[in-house]
């Protein structure tokens, strides 16, 4: 096997694993089964190997980790399709989640998200994310780790602190900027961030599983709670793309991606994004298909996808849009001639046309032909097309292989710790240096221990030795003294008493 059957109209649909890297969209309004064409898709790269990298906004695509329930309607859509060897089953699954509630924590640290994307996250203008480009050169510059929002937030009160100095070397700081990104960041902290940035940090490799049987797994990221902060989800899932496209080497089309990439809401990635920071996105998925990973965008209507982006998407299933709104019905056209023509189909017209679980259809053919669009049904999935209860989400956490590598965190010397260090030794007070024939500095007396205070007392109350020698003055007629005098220092002293 090395396609997926995504569906079925004239002809079976098929996505061919080896352009599976040419990237995709999956568009349509909601309630449509856009949902359900991703887990068809994520099990379908499963079933072939592939990894895969996709956001569970929902809570519904959680269903993936557990196998469907079988029923007539689903029987029926199966025989009318021709899916053959369908069997309801789970696909190997990990949980992940920023905040670590319903998944393993998922972390960066503030070094590798960069200023840019920091920038994005805290919402920054331009005067602010220029303070921020200053701060993290002074941090390169000076060897100072920054891991979480602690070691920002002391790096800024140092960019406060140094203020003519650091102004002078690398640009104007501005105390109000600072005052501004202070705030921002409490805001992230209390959102949930503080909990992403640190330590243990995500590692690709982890994410690039196969489970024994060979399946790839699927790793959902939990965000239900992180899509209420766009800006977050956004700059997260583009962080992570980055860290692909980066971190892999070369290798040309392979017979399967090495991983593949859903980025769901895509819109969330583009709202109010920076020319350059857009600019990036194009270079990425324009260059990350060589590095065998394959992007699919999904999202309401195809122009929340700008067109240099838009067009590097291959393979793509249009479900149904309503065109109520002028804005609808521009979308229904925009959608319309991003595919092959089918003369059989008035595509525009049959976009409004389409039922729940049926889409508008167009993969690569061979030689990376893109086929004639197809009105086709959606082939049904083999888990459950729903959530998942708590107990059956601890079962699945409980059984993953990396659990125990990045639930418990951690806290290494990093530019809070090393600043803090610099701090204290400036407020330390030194000594003037002895002039020439200056006698030596006398060596402080070490401090008595507490044993030597018990015998010997101190300037406030006294000792043993003491208390014990004017008992013995009062009594050394009868020469009880002696023996008290022997017996505090006997036992004390571990000797025996005679």
């Amino acid at each position: 096997m090395s396609d997926i059957l995504i569906g079925k109209g004239d002809l079976p649909v098929r996505l061919m694993g080896k352009y599976g890297n040419r990237h995709g969209l999956v568009a349509g309004a909601t309630g449509t089964g856009k949902s359900v064409t991703l887990m068809v898709m994520a099990e379908g790269f499963s079933r072939l190997g592939v990894p895969v990298v996709m956001a569970d906004v929902k809570g519904d695509i959680a269903g993936l980790a557990v196998a469907g329930t079988p029923s007539e309607k689903l029987a029926a859509r199966v025989a009318q399709i021709g899916v053959e060897g369908y069997t309801q089953e789970a696909s190997p699954v990990v949980f992940w989640d920023l905040y670590g509630k319903l998944g393993h924590p998922l972390r960066t640290t503030v070094s590798e998200v960069g200023p840019a994307l920091m920038s994005r996250m805290l919402e920054l203008n331009d005067t602010q994310s220029g303070v921020m480009d200053i701060a993290f050169k002074l941090a390169d510059d000076n060897g100072l780790l920054l891991l979480d929002l602690d070691d920002l937030r002391a790096l800024l009160n140092f960019v406060t602190e140094n203020k003519a100095d650091i102004s002078k070397k690398y640009g104007l700081v501005s105390p109000q900027s600072v005052a501004a990104i202070q705030r921002s960041l409490l805001r992230l902290e209390q959102d949930g961030g503080k909990q992403f940035f640190g330590e243990p940090a995500v590692q690709l490799a982890d994410l690039m599983r196969q489970d024994m049987s060979g399946r790839g797994v699927i790793n959902l990221l939990a965000a239900d709670q992180l899509i209420l902060r766009p800006r977050l989800y956004s700059s997260f899932l583009l962080w992570l793309l980055s860290e692909l496209f980066e971190t892999l080497p070369e290798v040309g089309d392979l017979d399967v991606p090495k991983l593949v990439f859903f980025f769901d809401e895509a819109h969330l990635l583009f709202d109010d994004c920076p020319p350059a920071l857009q600019q990036r996105v194009e270079q990425v998925v324009r260059l990350i298909r060589s590095k065998g990973v394959g992007v699919y965008f999904c999202s309401q209507n195809p122009d929340d996808i700008p067109d240099t982006v838009l067009g590097q998407l291959g393979n793509r299933v249009q479900h149904a849009l309503r065109a109520y709104t002028p804005r609808d019905q521009k979308a229904v056209r925009t959608a319309a001639e991003t595919f092959v023509q089918n003369p059989r189909l008035d595509v525009a017209k049959v976009i409004g046309e389409l039922g729940v679980g049926e889409a508008l259809v167009s993969m690569l053919l061979e030689k990376g032909i893109p086929m004639p669009v197809e009105r086709a049904l959606i082939a049904p999935p083999r888990c459950r097309m729903g959530a998942i209860t708590d107990e059956e989400r601890a079962t699945v956490r409980g059984r993953s292989p990396v659990g125990g590598k990045y639930d418990t965190p951690v806290n290494r010397e990093s530019a809070f710790e090393m600043l803090a260090k610099r701090a204290e030794q400036a407020a330390a007070p030194e000594s003037p240096a002895p002039g020439p024939g200056a006698p030596a500095p006398k060596a402080e007396p070490e401090p008595p221990s507490k044993f030597d205070e018990f015998l010997w007392g101190t300037k406030r109350r006294q000792g043993a030795v003491e208390a014990a020698a004017k008992s013995a003055t009062r009594t050394v007629a009868n020469g009880i003294g002696r023996q008290i005098l022997r017996g505090i220092l006997g036992s004390l002293m571990g000797g025996k008493k005679r």
